[in-house]
């Protein structure tokens, strides 16, 4: 409930260089704020209008015209948007006033293009490359057919297009292995030699993938708004560049996965300036239109097959390998450029002709008719390609640790394609499952040798490594995978899978924190290993990583991919190994957590109380598990409002947990925390603190400074001393869990939502009004962008931004939000649930702002008797109902009946939450306007004077409050 529903309407060794620099700084800072100040007197604004402009704090935009500190890059940002100013050059001014542009980063900023003249004049002159660029591929054919149909879309001519404006895009449509990002490769280094203006070069596979390469591009190129602090913004900052330079430009998406993820990531049509080629194997109509054209990319001509297989030998000493049956060669790798590749580098490495090549493939060929018959192969592809790969593992396993080779590869066709951690091969699982294959009687397997045979492995093109991307470091074409999975033995295939499954478990690490770059990169290859051998990983159990996979997508806040997740799975996990299985259980209550945070709190309770059943039923009274069960049903009675059965509850699970486990065991943490929230809503505020600074204490001793639990320790804590008053101490917190949130897990992760709408709420019990509202509404919009309108938190940050609007007069505006408010919450809440009480309440205060007295008064009456039914007469939310009772009574002009019900919540707040609580001041500042307004003047400047000395006492002299006690002692003068 909103606490602010009842107020009423009414050095010494510097050296020579060091000083030097500073002098610098402080240059750059005035000639920084003088083009601000400039620039805003001829634009007419006040700060105020230049700040709401900007979509900025009043404070931080007056800070950034007078402070001697320099501006954040976000802000210079927006205020050159509004003043109209070059953002490059402020850009600039700011990285000298940090003292992070001398003489050495400016020239590390010139060889990026980011300083001196602007990097857009740069581009346009001499060409710039962002993103990876592959290298070229060996023998490269030039396929001037294919050329020839992409060139003639590209420029608007031939019958391809059937528009009469030129395409401005072509999408490069083929099965795997067919040249298509070879193709794309050549396009861009040719666009480089030409000197086009931006050649951009983009893995498209993830939409964040793009999103990182364009904001990159971004800043490279000096894109008004760019700032390096926010991608996406940087990333839709390119895209308005892109379609309003005149420099020239060729942007490569390669590799197209999900047409829905790349959709806002099109780059515009600039017939005759620049153009897009995207590459993917898939045909989707969504990847066509809005100028693009589809181009198919089938396999090598017979002729261009040969040339590859005569070039590539000769280019690399192997011209002796050619006997005349090359093209023999080419044909039984049925011209596909990947088997090809295979081939080349099998006989270059085994000094191989082509004549005793196609002998071996031969007897390859008459194995795999038994693995993968020619009736088999729809795709067209199997049996060329595996027929390749055996002959290059065969060599491969000469070249490398004996035993290890083969295993490994097996190994590595059960993860995800696109990449992963070259640590997965020196886990304890790999090594392991390696020393239980080998054949060679070795009883240990080094380190040193796996990434050896990883080598071997690379050698002979079946995997590729790319140092540079550490978390995708090690890939296999997923037509290499896919034929490696469909040559193992059956019999082989669970103790592959569970080898990767427990490799991958031992990168993840539970309850570690990990980043979410790598905790993405695991999920997908668990995603691929399931697709991959799924069956395998349910083997009268459920393998920790699936669990692992569903619970890393709540811990990154995708809460509705995880509901996706989790729904199918707890069904499947009923059907394979019954209800009463450990890992159904696990999975319900999993489910039940993806509840609750989708704010479906009744489906939560249901599913939490139906598991604490089958524990009790099933395990042991102290069993970990069902004490995890109690802590779980705990948190579903205190989000429905139901504290008192949450602290039952609570307190016998933190009494369970230090007694079965000690004192500092993470679970044992965990329950004090959860019992200091439901003290919070009990109102018992001391004992909320004294349990979440001892929390806060443990996190810090036992974990990472930015490990998401020691951040939520702050936060929590932050909560408690708003709830005592400590607004100073609550905003130090708060700032910096934010700060920390969008650095760790992003700017739309929901608990950095979170964050931002706690500071906005701080900054309200601060007085900072406008700096209240402005994060307010940014935090409603994120809400809705992100979680839906209809999320318990957008439900929320709807009402909280009601309130802002209060504070800074804007009634009919709150109006709006709170009627819609309290409809939401009716909808989706329970009757008795606390959080409609309080949309009652926040409404019932708009109204008394809008002088709609009798309509306050109906609500007020009403949860004042709600709150002491559900709530108890003691609660803190039943004062602070009485509280409003009291404004409502005195603006209908029932001073008496305000006085007798003031007085008694005045002693009420001093015997529940002490003299000095803020609540209490607040109740007594009341009692101050009834005496006045029954003309007992002498009391209300008594009780004035003593308010006014415990705000100062408490709150400090320049407290909003502290002030409006003033104003009411000049009043009590005044009589």
């Amino acid at each position: 409930m909103n606490r602010d529903v009842c107020r009423g309407p009414g050095a010494m060794g510097t050296t020579e260089k060091k000083q030097d620099t500073s002098s610098g700084c402080q240059q750059a800072l005035r000639e920084l704020q003088a083009r601000f100040t400039d620039a805003l007197a001829a634009s007419g604004l006040t700060v105020t209008l230049l700040a709401r402009n900007a979509g900025l704090g009043r404070t931080t935009v007056s800070n950034a015209l007078n402070r001697p500190v320099a501006p954040k890059a976000r802000t210079i940002a927006e205020i050159a948007r509004v003043l109209k100013l070059n953002p490059v050059e402020l850009q600039q001014l700011r990285r000298q006033a940090e003292g992070t542009d001398t003489p050495q980063a400016t020239s590390h900023a010139a060889r990026k293009s980011l300083a001196g003249e602007s990097a857009s004049a740069q581009a346009g002159r001499q060409g710039l490359l962002v993103g990876a660029l592959p290298l070229r591929a060996s023998a490269f054919q030039s396929r001037p057919e294919l050329r020839e149909r992409i060139d003639a879309v590209r420029m608007g001519g031939g019958v391809v297009l059937t528009q009469a404006r030129p395409a401005s895009a072509q999408v490069l449509s083929g099965m795997g292995g067919v040249g298509k990002s070879q193709l794309a490769t050549q396009y861009a280094h040719q666009a480089v030699a030409e000197g086009t203006g931006l050649v951009l070069w983009v893995p498209a596979s993830e939409a964040q993938q793009i999103v990182t390469i364009y904001s990159q591009a971004a800043l490279r190129v000096g894109a008004a708004g760019a700032t390096g602090e926010d991608p996406e913004y940087d990333a839709r900052a390119l895209l308005e560049w892109l379609a309003t330079t005149s420099s020239s430009w060729l942007v490569v998406l390669d590799d197209i996965s999900d047409p829905v993820a790349v959709g806002p990531w099109w780059p515009p049509v600039r017939p005759g300036v620049g153009w897009t080629l995207a590459t993917t194997r898939l045909h989707d109509p969504r990847l066509t239109g809005g100028g693009r054209t589809r181009i198919d990319v089938g396999v090598y001509t017979h002729n261009e097959a040969v040339a590859f297989l005569e070039e590539r030998l000769a280019s690399d000493g192997g011209g002796h390998l050619l006997d005349g049956r090359q093209a023999e060669l080419a044909a039984m790798l049925g011209h596909l450029p990947l088997a090809l590749g295979h081939a080349a580098a099998y006989l270059l490495a085994e000094e191989l002709a082509c004549g005793a090549y196609l002998a071996r493939l031969d007897d390859q060929a008459l194995v795999l008719d038994d693995v993968l018959p020619d009736w088999a192969d729809t795709e067209l592809y199997g049996q060329h390609i595996t027929a390749a790969l055996l002959l290059s593992l065969a060599a491969a396993q000469q070249a490398g640790p004996v035993g290890l080779v083969e295993p490994l590869l097996r190994l590595l066709a059960l993860l995800d394609p696109d990449g992963h951690p070259e640590a997965i091969w020196t886990t304890q699982a790999v090594t392991d499952f390696l020393n239980t294959t080998r054949g060679d009687g070795s009883t240990a397997t080094a380190t040193e040798e796996i990434i050896r045979a990883l080598r071997v492995l690379r050698r002979y093109a079946l995997i590729t490594s790319d140092p540079h991307t550490p978390l995708r470091q090690i890939r296999m074409h997923a037509l290499t995978a896919r034929a490696v999975r469909e040559t193992t033995p059956c019999h082989h295939r669970p103790q592959l899978a569970v080898t990767v499954a427990h490799a991958l478990t031992e990168i993840w690490k539970p309850g570690r924190h990990i980043h979410r770059d790598l905790a993405q990169v695991l999920r997908a290859n668990t995603a691929v290993l399931r697709r991959n051998a799924e069956e395998h990983l349910w083997q009268n159990e459920i393998h920790v990583v699936i669990f692992m996979g569903g619970l890393s997508l709540l811990a990154s806040g995708l809460h509705r991919d995880a509901l996706d997740y989790w729904a199918p799975f707890t069904q499947q996990a009923f059907k394979v190994l019954g209800p009463d299985h450990p890992d159904t259980i696990r999975a319900r209550a999993a489910l039940a957590g993806c509840y609750r945070e989708l704010g479906r709190y009744q489906d939560a309770l249901t599913l939490a109380e139906q598991v604490l059943t089958d524990c009790e039923r099933l395990l042991e009274p102290d069993h970990p598990g069902t004490i995890r069960a109690r802590a779980n049903l705990a948190s579903a009675y205190n989000d429905l409002g139901r504290y008192q059965d949450a602290l039952t509850l609570a307190e016998q699970v933190l009494t369970d947990r230090e007694r079965v486990l000690r004192d500092d065991h993470p679970d044992t943490i965990r329950a004090r925390a959860n019992l200091a929230i439901i003290y919070n809503g009990l109102g018992r505020y001391q004992d909320a603190l004294t349990l979440a600074e001892q929390v806060l204490t443990d996190r810090e001793r036992h974990l990472e400074p930015d490990h998401p639990h020691t951040i939520l320790a702050r936060a929590n804590l932050a909560t408690t001393y708003r709830y005592l008053g400590r607004h100073q101490d609550a905003l130090t917190l708060a700032e910096q869990v934010l700060t920390d949130r969008e650095r760790v897990l992003g700017d739309d992760h929901p608990d950095t939502l979170l964050a931002r709408s706690s500071l906005a709420t701080t900054y309200s019990d601060l007085g900072r009004h406008q700096d209240a509202l402005t994060l307010a509404e940014q935090v409603l919009t994120d809400h809705e962008r992100v979680l839906g309108e209809d999320h318990f938190d957008t439900i929320r940050a709807r009402a909280n931004l009601a309130s802002a609007y209060n504070d800074v007069g804007r009634h009919q505006d709150a109006l709006t939000l709170a009627e819609q408010v309290l409809t939401d919450r009716e909808r989706h809440l329970e009757p008795d649930h606390p959080h409609t009480f309080g949309a009652r309440a926040n409404l019932a205060t708009t109204y008394r702002y809008l002088r709609r007295h009798q309509d306050a008064l109906t609500l007020t009456e009403r949860m004042v008797a709600d709150c002491a039914r559900v709530l108890g007469d003691d609660h803190p939310d039943t004062l602070l109902a009485r509280s409003c009772v009291i404004a409502t009574y005195s603006d209908l002009g029932r001073h008496q009946d305000a006085l007798t019900l003031a007085e008694r919540v005045v002693a009420d707040y001093e015997r529940v939450l002490g003299d000095d609580h803020p609540d209490t001041l607040l109740a007594r500042s009341c009692v101050i306007a009834t005496y006045s307004d029954l003309g007992r003047h002498q009391d209300a400047l008594t009780l004035a004077e003593r308010v006014v000395a415990d705000y100062e006492r408490v709150l400090g002299d320049d407290h909003p409050d502290t002030l409006l006690a003033r104003s009411n002692l000049a009043t009590a003068h005044r009589g």
